[in-house]
């Protein structure tokens, strides 16, 4: 029976692990295999030139990943930071009305992001923000509905005795959480971080709305405009696209690959409540 477990995993592995491999492939492939769409899934040429020429076309590649950069670890920074305070006001600090305000906090999850685009876009825009990278990386220090909900779970399983044992020897809210608390939450911590790098680093439609300098545009807005490159009738050049789209996505197999340890570790934290 194990044997039949392992071959399956193997099999659904391979059809997971094909698309990585393709585009592999095609970002070794010559620039005339490329014109001629001769694609396959594993490498026939290894043109690691391409990796290079990739930062010696017109567009501003290293830019790119820069802004990159900027916007995901801004945004990483705030959203831990900030939501991890909000949630330990949810689960802690006595106040009339919390339970109210974060049933409201909740019910945003509801909202598809559509809905706020446009007046998101417009206050914005009444503030000079547009075209920088201010609406992408300020919105992060307000905390995000989903991050509070889950850190604030998290929050409500360590023991109360803890926090009461800390005021009595004079330590305050911020002292309690930034002592006892917060270190307590590294693995929440770092599940959150994992998910805001991986929605930052792989963001299209925020840049696309708010962003017309290609100075300012992160990676995931450049491959766009990488492979928009081609002329009219020409086939984009695909072994440059898949360059970008390499450095788009390596970047977040290796968080997710340091930080599994931690998601599992919550997950297990999580589920040994549930039950």
């Amino acid at each position: 029976m194990r044997a039949v477990h392992y071959a399956v995993l193997t099999v659904v592995s391979a059809l997971f692990t094909a698309p990585l491999l393709f585009m592999v492939s095609v970002s070794l492939a010559g620039d005339a295999s490329t014109l001629r769409g001769e694609f396959t899934l594993l490498p026939r040429e290894w043109e690691f030139g391409n990796f290079v020429h990739a930062f010696t076309t017109d567009l501003p590649m290293g830019r790119f990943i820069w802004n990159s950069v900027v916007l995901s670890t801004l945004a990483v920074a705030g959203q831990v930071l900030v939501s991890a305070m909000v949630a330990y006001a949810f689960a802690r600090l006595r106040a009339p009305g919390k339970n109210l305000l974060f049933v409201v906090l909740l019910s945003t999850l509801m909202l598809p992001a559509e809905i706020t685009l446009i007046p998101q876009f417009t206050m914005f825009s009444e503030i000079g923000w547009v075209d920088t990278l201010l609406p992408l990386i300020v919105p992060n220090f307000f905390g995000g509905a989903y991050n509070i909900f889950l850190l604030r779970q998290f929050i409500a399983r360590v023991p109360r005795d803890l926090d009461e044992a800390a005021a009595i020897d004079g330590l305050g809210y911020f002292r309690i959480f930034t002592r006892i608390v917060l270190p307590l939450m590294k693995p929440a911590l770092i599940a959150v971080g994992i998910f805001t790098f991986s929605w930052n680093w792989g963001w299209f439609m925020g840049p696309l709305v708010y962003l017309n300098s290609m100075d300012k545009m992160p990676l995931a807005l450049g491959v766009q405009v990488m492979y928009a490159t081609g002329g009219s009738g020409q086939a984009p050049p695909w072994n440059l696209v898949m360059v970008g789209s390499l450095l788009l996505t390596l970047p977040m197999i290796v968080v997710y690959f340091f930080g599994q340890k931690y998601m599992h570790e919550l997950s297990v934290t999580v589920g040994s409540d549930q039950k």
